[in-house]
């Protein structure tokens, strides 16, 4: 039975297939690390990834995916994606992107494209008809799925689905990180959508850890112990209070867990909110809790045993960025990163899926969270 990735060689002529690798929103590399490292050899025929370009508006981000990820491969274009010159895109047969978002307001006037600042998933939209890749890769945040009553996720899945001369066979899925061996309770959506035309239909991996072999903090931090001189392993300087409260807070607790053992001039008096990481430690035999690039003091992820704050190197771990991944930019801009980013070893793993779906490979797999979307 000729496969899709036999179909993609006849108009190549070659036994070796490298995919040509966009992306868009790539942040500081976590989904191209993954793909960089993704690979397949099946019948004598070798499948990889090249990147030819990405962007993103973060200049630190750009400058640290460059460094590591792209090695003098393909370009890095810095800038806001509105006001981007698609014609200095080249063609891709891969394109993935993490879009943000911060404004699905104008979806339900189904503006689209036409409006001022179209939801800026539609920027993705515009590669897939520009180029017709193979497949695509779009991540977001398992809140999407709830975003206007759910008509924001409904109506990104069906204009993405009519995308490109072909169209595309998306299988949205929530993936838990945890179970794929990420030492961190991450929770995204992913939409994988391969070309009608190749007559193949993604398959969601079959999670490969849970309760009884998670990989835990402890696991990612100290096995093997972080060399003190590593990059982007800076600790935070602590005040003298937030020692002092940090004392109080046990492992895998967090401050209003714990504020009925604390001196009053500990607490947190905030009737507002009471944001569950607000100084929450690790609890070193459990997964990480997920690792965010922004907010103020009390959010920056804190050690289990050590009365201080997660240094980057430490959360690049969690996010299993390996530690020769050298970060750009000030602490702050490197925590945003590192906090921003897709984990690579789980991009690696879906990566790998899709050559396989190419290739007709089976693996293990589960039906997806939103199996059976309207397309």
């Amino acid at each position: 039975m000729e496969t899709a990735i036999n179909k993609i060689l006849k108009s190549k002529k070659s036994k070796e297939l490298t995919l040509r690798y966009g992306e868009f929103f790539s942040g500081p590399g976590g989904l191209g690390l993954g793909a960089s490292k993704a690979s397949l050899e099946v019948d004598g025929i070798k499948v990889s990834f090249a990147h030819e370009w990405v962007n993103d508006i973060d200049l630190d981000s750009c400058h640290t995916y460059y460094k590591n990820v792209m090695k003098d491969h393909g370009k890095t274009f810095h800038g806001d994606i509105r006001e981007f010159d698609f014609n200095k895109l080249t063609p891709v047969d891969a394109f993935a992107y993490g879009f943000p978002c911060n404004d699905f307001s104008i979806v339900g006037e189904h503006k689209g494209f036409n409006g001022e600042y179209g939801p800026l998933y539609t920027y993705g939209i515009k590669v897939l008809n520009k180029f017709n890749p193979v497949f695509f890769l779009a991540e977001n945040v398992g809140g999407l799925a709830s975003a206007n009553q759910g008509k924001a996720f409904k109506a990104i899945l069906s204009d993405l689905s009519q995308a490109g001369k072909h169209g595309y066979d998306i299988v949205p899925h929530l993936y838990k990180f945890e179970e794929y061996g990420v030492p961190q309770a991450r929770h995204r959506i992913i939409m994988i959508g391969i070309r009608r035309d190749l007559g193949v239909r993604f398959k969601v991996p079959r999670p490969t850890h849970n309760s009884t072999n998670f990989v835990t903090s402890l696991d990612a931090i100290n096995k093997p112990r972080i060399k003190k001189d590593a990059h982007n392993n800076e600790l935070t300087k602590q005040s003298a209070q937030v020692i002092e409260r940090l004392k109080y807070i046990k492992p895998g607790k967090n401050v209003w867990d714990c504020e009925d053992d604390m001196p009053e001039h500990l607490r947190i008096n905030s009737k507002k909110t009471r944001l569950s990481q607000i100084y929450k430690r690790l609890d070193p035999n459990k997964p990480s809790y997920t690792i965010t690039g922004s907010g103020g003091g009390g959010t920056h992820g804190y050690h289990w045993d050590e009365d201080r704050a997660l240094t980057n190197r430490e959360r690049a771990r969690l996010q299993t960025f390996p530690d020769d991944f050298v970060f750009e930019g000030s602490k702050e801009s490197v925590r945003k990163q590192i906090g921003m980013a897709v984990s690579p070893k789980m991009a690696e793993i879906l990566f790998n899926s899709v050559l396989k779906c190419l290739a007709g490979v089976e693996y293990p797999s589960i039906n997806a969270r939103w199996e059976d979307w309207d397309q």
